[in-house]
């Protein structure tokens, strides 16, 4: 049996506009058996299910390539590592999956998460035990004692509950690769630059120019992509040269990194939402705030739209990505911003952006030359939504504008659930944002509590 979808518009994922007057069939299979005018649609035999979606844009299905599974929203470190059990935060991992389908991301990519957590949520899917978006799983971030991910003072070290994997030599990266190759996974994830900074403020690459190309070699050789964690240009520079097939972030990239990945074929993974959501809706009470963070995630996002405006004018492709999983950036809720920011500071064109979130960004994701694209042989992952985000891409941030969701040619509709985070996520503790010094305590206005007198005569009698 096959299935017509009457479209009110058609968006491909491949073109400037949408189309009006199209049809897609869908085979049994999942698969789209044509997609066009319907004037020249094959005729529906008795039994095909016909259905009308002529008052949406119908487009291929969004593509977050950076979203943690693992996380949980988490609020520190902590918490992302430490306190809810692997077992756990795999089942956690595939309820907020369901929550970035829900929200039209068909596909997602889980790049970097303890042991095989991100496995088991895409295992869980494929295997057809749950309903969920499309997963492309890493394992555990390569890192080394100057990478992102090896949070922890050097007598504690890197837990194996960890996020990380801490490699000290060539030879336990090529291990390690093996390994995550032997367990499943799809791509490999490796922590490029992280805190350590040279006097004049620029970030250190985390591996050496040969250590990062012997990553890549051999990653490649086991047939799985590389993706990086690189903010600085000396580990932005190292990774275009070694090949790596995504770099995230990219902020400081120079004109010697945009030849460089120009040559190597690279594509950048902006996730500009996670900065902004941090400037955005960091209040100034809380932690990041105090620490003076805000101002310089401001000035790094800005750096960062005019170095990336370069990259894109000089015809490097972007990816479209988030860093969700933490609570600034929860599961299901500002995927589709990141679209809104290629427009408004990156200056794509809206269609520009589009095809960003779902033919480019579905070349890295596992079996991704089926996906992102709404053409006959590919899957039948596609999204109805109403109004057009060719005229307006923010109205995708709206989930009630999601009418309807398909993976593989079938409806999918995940009953909206609440939880409460302080036993699913919060079990770092932070009792108190303050020192509450007598000098902290006047400059605050906050007078200690006396005992009145009652009480102090009360007790004295006794």
């Amino acid at each position: 049996m096959a299935t017509y979808v009457h479209c009110g518009s058609l968006f491909t994922g491949t073109e400037d506009t949408a189309r009006a007057g199209q049809l897609m069939v869908i085979d049994a299979n999942g698969r789209i058996a044509y997609a066009g005018p319907t004037a020249s649609a094959p005729k529906a035999a008795k039994g095909d299910t016909q259905l009308d979606y002529s008052e949406f844009f119908v487009m291929p299905g969004l593509q977050d390539v950076h979203t943690h599974l693992a996380y949980g929203n988490a609020k520190t470190e902590e918490d992302i590592d430490l306190y809810q059990p692997m077992e756990f935060r795999s089942i956690r991992g595939l309820f907020f999956a369901q929550k970035c389908l829900s929200a039209g991301f068909t596909s997602i990519c889980s790049p970097g998460d303890a042991g095989q957590i991100s496995l088991s949520v895409r295992n869980s899917i494929n295997f057809g035990l749950f309903e969920g978006p499309r997963v492309t799983a890493a394992g555990r971030y390569l890192t080394t004692r100057q990478g992102l991910t090896d949070w922890y003072p050097t007598w504690i070290g890197v837990p194996d509950t960890s996020i990380g994997r801490l490699v000290t030599s060539r030879d336990e990266s090529i291990e390690e690769i093996r390994v995550q190759a032997k367990n499943g996974v799809d791509c490999i994830k490796v922590a490029m630059d992280g805190v350590q900074r040279r006097p004049d403020g620029e970030f250190i690459a985390a591996f050496t120019q040969q250590e990062i190309t012997d990553i890549v070699t051999e990653s490649h050789r086991q047939g799985r992509k590389v993706v990086v964690h690189a903010r600085g240009r000396e580990a932005t520079l190292y990774s275009a040269r070694a090949g790596v097939d995504l770099i995230f972030h990219a902020y400081y990239l120079d004109r010697e990194c945009i030849d460089a990945i120009l040559q190597s074929g690279s594509a950048i993974g902006p996730t500009l939402t996670f900065p902004r959501n941090i400037v955005d809706f960091t209040r100034p009470t809380e932690p990041a705030s105090l620490k003076g963070r805000i101002g310089d995630v401001q000035r790094e996002y800005e750096t960062a739209c005019v170095n990336l405006r370069r990259a894109r004018e000089a015809g490097i492709p972007m990816m479209t990505g988030t860093d969700s999983g933490f609570a600034v950036t929860p599961y299901g809720e500002w995927h589709a911003r990141e679209i809104e920011i290629f427009v408004n500071d990156l200056g794509f064109t809206p269609a520009a952006a589009l095809r960003a979130a779902t033919s480019v960004t579905a070349g890295f994701m596992a079996k991704g030359e089926s996906l992102g694209v709404l053409e006959a042989g590919r899957a039948a992952d596609f999204i109805a939504v109403a109004g057009s985000p060719l005229e307006d891409v923010s109205i995708l941030q709206d989930k009630s504008r999601i009418r309807h969701v398909h993976v593989g040619g079938k409806r999918i509709s995940i009953p909206e659930r609440g939880y409460d985070p302080r036993q699913v996520t919060d079990q770092a503790w932070t009792n108190w944002n303050d020192l509450y010094t007598q000098e902290r305590v006047t400059e605050l206005g906050i007078l200690p509590a006396r005992r009145s007198a009652a009480i102090t005569t009360e007790r004295n009698a006794s």
